[in-house]
């Protein structure tokens, strides 16, 4: 883990990105799925995190009615 963009609580936008990781020399930007917020990030910076492993987790927006 190169670099952790939100933390707990943070509101974000779909295609924000949440954080960078590095696999082979090259970076790669992690970015939300869609907009909600972070409930959880399972990661820390400098870390080395396994294929597979849940890295954040995102509640969705509730949408106005």
């Amino acid at each position: 883990m190169v670099r952790l963009l939100v933390a707990a609580g943070a509101r974000v936008k779909e295609g924000q990105p949440l954080m960078i990781l590095e696999a082979m020399k090259m970076e790669h930007v992690l970015t939300a799925a869609r907009d909600g917020t972070v409930a959880a990030v399972h990661a820390a910076e400098g870390a080395i995190v396994s294929d597979g492993a849940v890295l954040a987790e995102l509640e969705a927006v509730a949408k106005a009615k």
